[in-house]
């Protein structure tokens, strides 16, 4: 399944049935009178969150969502059928926007969390509303109310507990496979991940989600390399893991070219709490480690972590750490396999 975050839609309500205008022509019965009926409302259109969605690709295929309209009033004082509602399901996280894109309109970040988007238009009244002692055969009737069309954006931002920041191949997702059962592809050239990736880790009996992004680069909040795109999956996160290569020339430089473009992007992600790692030490030797770590303290005022992803060395103490600033009531029980009973004849 491919993942899009991003995507247009157009919708458009149902319009309201027309009232009808109708008299009671019945053989035996000695008084007539009016007796249109009211007509049905549109149908509307809603937004859902659902679980097992984490991607729009959905919406790639069809962008066009028409509700029914309403079914006209009829004679003997019928009220025509109300439309069928529209409810487009997406994915936990995601915002609606209006044409403009900046506009948000609402933001789904519960499951079974339901916005209306569009109503559908009222049925018109029919000539029985306009009775009266002193109009007592009125000859009109309403037309229904027409429906709202829009033009709409779809944004999904991944509800994810740990955010993952790097330059490309710092070893993000080397990090994001050695401690989950994720798989992203992982190779020895800039840009291996160009979509968001998902994985849930676990340490001491709980369990949180890590969000793996596509590497910035210098230059990103300008639109160098695959820009900012990615930056709103990792929005929601509670602790950000900057994970700096050790194996890079110029280790200091590449810590501050993230938090520049982090500052540039806005909002709240850069004053997140952050766990930065120096990562790939199994390439280092303990003084080249220890050196290495002393001067990006001395230059950021920073505590740095150690860590490989490929020996698993430091990893235990970087989980726990991500743990020790993620909120309480986001972490879960990490679930235990019971071993089946032995078998007894």
């Amino acid at each position: 399944m491919k993942f899009l975050d991003l995507c247009k839609v157009y919708i458009r309500s149902g319009g309201g049935g027309g009232g009808c205008v109708s008299f009671r022509r019945e053989k035996y019965i000695e008084y007539g009178g009016p007796d249109g009926g009211d007509g049905g409302n549109g149908g509307s259109v809603y937004a859902e969150a659902v679980e097992g969605l984490n991607t729009l690709i959905d919406f790639r295929y069809q962008q066009h969502f028409f509700a029914n309209n309403g079914i006209p009033g009829m004679g003997q004082q019928r009220t025509g059928k109300t439309g069928d509602d529209i409810i487009l399901r997406v994915p936990v996280g995601t915002e609606v926007l209006d044409e403009d894109q900046e506009t948000v309109i609402c933001d789904l970040t519960e499951v079974g969390q339901k916005v209306l988007l569009a109503k559908g238009g009222n049925g018109g009244f029919g000539n029985l509303h306009f009775k009266s002692s002193t109009n007592q055969a009125p000859r009109r009737a309403n037309p229904g109310l027409p429906g709202v069309e829009r033009t709409l954006w779809l944004r999904l931002k991944l509800i994810a507990d740990v955010g993952l920041l790097g330059l490309p191949n710092a070893g993000k997702s080397t990090f994001l496979a050695a401690t989950s059962n994720a798989r992203p592809k992982i190779a020895d050239y800039p840009f291996t991940t160009l979509h968001p990736n998902l994985g849930v880790v676990g340490v001491d009996n709980v369990e949180f989600v890590v969000a793996d992004i596509p590497g910035l680069i210098e230059g990103a909040s300008e639109g160098k390399g695959l820009g900012d795109l990615f930056l709103g999956h990792v929005e929601r996160c509670s602790v950000l893991l900057h994970l700096i290569d050790g194996t890079s020339g110029s280790p200091i430089e590449d810590m501050q070219t993230i938090i520049r473009e982090i500052e540039n992007y806005g909002g709240f992600l850069a004053e997140k709490p952050r766990v930065t790692v120096l990562n790939k030490i199994d390439t280092l030797d303990d003084e080249e480690r220890a050196f290495i770590q002393d001067e990006i303290e001395a230059a950021t005022g920073a505590k740095v972590m150690l860590m490989s992803g490929v020996s698993q060395e430091g990893i235990v103490d970087v989980l726990r750490a991500l743990r020790a600033e993620i909120d309480d009531n986001r972490l879960r029980e990490k679930r235990v396999e019971e071993e089946p009973e032995p078998w007894r004849p």
